[in-house]
């Protein structure tokens, strides 16, 4: 059996989607599953032993540059390596139009979400069958109940992402214990105050959660993202600002870290799936759909409108610190 996954974006959506590799791995031993997933977030699904083939797809690219030859030149390339096997069963979990488009181009039968439960409902005239997945689940039971509803494999299967870190990667601490502190997100409403970082930030690092003083980490990606970063940064002993790194460095990062808190962002998701403690603070989003789920310790906290505080962050740390026993192991 040969599978095609479709989840091409965005980082958060795709890690959700890991569970249904493993759930097909499991169910199906010999299967050969490929991903078509966004440029930018490919070296997620690489970091599964199950998925096959990683194929590439540009479509934010594209759109900034449709008209240019190069982009049709690339958007053809594409179209030829889709087409280039045949598969027994191509699965849709994003449910949007671009996405059906692109099990459209494949060659294969097509599953995907009914169109009352689509996020896009024209998407489901692509596909060959569809399935009606209840809409307010978390989105990571809802990708495995849709593959469950498309292979008939059992839903009691134990949740696993599957991925595995790469070793070594950038050493941001002398080998000191770290905590990985993710502040930046694409929304600035989803933005947690700087004075709360730094107050979480100092109490880690001076031992105050759970006896061990821990390095704070903060990985920051645009300039702007890093200028925030550095001026939390200074305000805090010991405290590093990593230099940009590849998700899948930053995945190397997160395998050596005791404790990961972040916002809103697809990064606390990666910490989540690689079963580090992991902290999500929501403040202008619900963590009932899409927040942080994971086999080792894992909380989210605040809802849309209101923040957590700087204690109930901290009190979330010493859980974490004290009572997980992945990272202890």
């Amino acid at each position: 059996m040969r599978i095609l996954l479709i989840k091409t974006s965005s980082l958060g959506d795709v890690i959700h989607n890991l569970p249904v590799a493993s759930d097909l791995r499991r169910a199906f031993p010999d299967a050969e599953i490929d991903w078509c997933v966004e440029e930018n977030f490919a070296d997620i699904p690489r970091l599964h032993p199950a998925v096959a083939d990683v194929i590439p797809v540009a479509v934010r690219r594209w759109r900034k540059t449709f008209l240019s030859p190069v982009t049709w030149r690339e958007i053809g390339a594409f179209k030829r390596r889709l087409q280039s096997r045949d598969y027994d069963a191509i699965l849709d979990t994003q449910g949007l139009i671009k996405s059906a488009a692109i099990a459209r181009l494949a060659r294969g039968r097509r599953f995907g979400y009914a169109a009352e439960v689509a996020r896009e409902a024209l998407a489901a005239r692509f596909y060959d069958e569809t399935f009606v997945i209840p809409p307010n689940a978390h989105a990571v039971t809802r990708n495995r109940w849709l593959a469950s509803a498309a292979f008939g494999h059992p839903l009691d299967l134990p949740l696993d992402y599957g991925i595995v870190a790469p070793n070594g990667g950038v050493d941001c601490a002398d080998d000191a214990p770290t905590c990985v502190l993710f502040t930046a997100s694409s929304r600035d409403e989803k933005l947690l105050d700087e004075s709360s970082w730094v107050a979480v930030a100092r109490a880690l690092a001076d031992g105050e959660c759970g006896g061990e003083a821990l390095t704070p980490v903060f990985p920051a990606g645009t300039p702007r993202e890093r200028t925030r970063a550095e001026r939390i940064a200074c305000r805090v002993p010991r405290a590093r600002v990593a230099p940009p790194l590849t998700l899948s460095e930053l995945a190397g990062l997160l395998k050596r870290a005791r404790l990961a808190v972040g916002v809103d962002t697809g990064l606390v998701h990666l910490a989540a799936a690689l079963r580090v403690p992991a902290i999500a603070v929501f403040i202008a989003s619900d963590p009932a759909l899409t927040g942080i789920i994971g086999a080792g310790f894992h909380r989210n906290l605040g809802v849309r409108g209101h923040a957590p505080t700087v204690e109930d962050i901290l009190t979330a740390a010493r859980q974490a610190l004290l009572e997980d026993p992945v990272w202890r192991a």
